[in-house]
């Protein structure tokens, strides 16, 4: 009879540890897996980046951008810079799934370095040249300041877009780290602090039905400024959004949570200027009325860094670089240096 106690308590934690452990992901191209329909380069470890191509031809092209997508998104959620724009300046754009999105191989050992390797390998493969300019928006504007740390050589000018902030980033006051986390509402403080400070326990908390997990998983309209439900319903030629989360939530949204709200070693307000001689500029854009990412870490930061340039839109929310004409202001700023 001891041993019923005993068989009920390993047969609790083996149910338990199954809840714990995400599925695999399905990886493109593989049994099982979703098909891959655009074209992908390998990396040097064997994982596979889907990439997307837009503006003018790569050959006949002044200026080459690589765009780096957000949170729930893929490559085909690129900044929509006007034919026109693209025609009058030559530029090209290259986007890119991250690692685990759309059709990119998921990456396991992701961290704030290795999306900034990647990019360097994609841009070597494609034969962009020794340098080349960057954008990232929200998720992806966080990863822009990994590629000014480990990759200035080869960039000609970065405009980072609402980035996600890490509330632990050390060189933060306590009183603006603190200002930007109670501007998210409590769900979110749960959901970023599991992340953060229990990485193991993410996926369970983000698909368990006990406690509300996160809102921007969840599509919570308590998220979005005014000016950003505006701006939704711009949303509908998304018809590739099945392909965001084809491989599993994990390996693209809850991965892009444990190292977007990880442990860094180093803070971007630890940043040396990648340009001392000019050749380049970093824009940071941030909306004052941003719910989903507190604009307050990024007002800190451009003040700490004189070599930002920082734009503040008043009444923008998040989404701001959906807004009609808006991509074509951010380009021209970040090539022409327009103001």
């Amino acid at each position: 009879m001891r041993r019923l106690p005993r068989l009920a308590f390993v047969f609790l934690l083996a149910l338990v540890y199954r809840q714990l452990q995400a599925p695999p992901p399905k990886i493109p191209g593989t049994p099982g897996g979703p098909p891959v329909t655009s074209p992908r380069i390998r990396l040097k470890d064997g994982r596979h980046l889907a990439y997307h191509e837009s503006g003018v031809p790569r050959e006949q092209a002044k200026y080459k951008i690589i765009f780096m997508h957000g949170f729930d998104s893929c490559r085909y959620d690129v900044l929509r810079v006007s034919p026109e724009l693209a025609q009058e300046l030559g530029i090209y754009l290259l986007s890119f799934d991250r690692p685990g999105y759309g059709e990119s191989d998921p990456h396991p050992g992701r961290s704030e370095k290795s999306v900034a390797l990647d990019i360097e390998q994609l841009a070597d493969a494609l034969e962009l040249g020794p340098r080349f300019h960057l954008v990232g928006f929200s998720m992806g504007g966080e990863i822009m300041w990994s590629c000014l740390k480990y990759i200035p050589h080869r960039l000609s000018g970065v405009a980072i877009l609402g980035p996600v902030g890490n509330f632990w980033w050390s060189g933060l006051p306590a009183n603006v780290s603190m200002e930007a986390w109670n501007v998210q509402v409590a769900q979110d403080k749960w959901a970023v602090g599991v992340a953060h400070h229990a990485p193991w326990l993410t996926y369970w908390w983000n698909t368990q039905k006990l406690f509300p997990a996160s809102s921007v998983i969840a599509f919570n309209p308590a998220i979005m400024s005014r000016a950003d439900m505006a701006i939704i319903p711009s949303f509908a030629y998304r018809t590739h959004a099945h392909q965001v989360r084809q491989q599993g939530e994990y390996e693209s949204l809850h991965r892009d949570m444990m190292v977007g709200f990880g442990k860094w070693s180093w803070s971007p307000v630890e940043l040396e200027d990648p340009f001392p001689g000019g050749e380049g500029k970093v824009h940071l854009w941030h909306g004052a009325e941003d719910l989903i990412v507190p604009v307050g870490m990024s007002r800190y930061i451009a003040e700490s860094l004189p070599w930002v340039r920082y734009h503040e839109l008043p009444t923008a929310g998040h989404l701001f670089p959906m807004a009609p004409g808006m991509a074509d202001v951010i380009v021209k700023s970040l090539l022409l240096g327009d103001e």
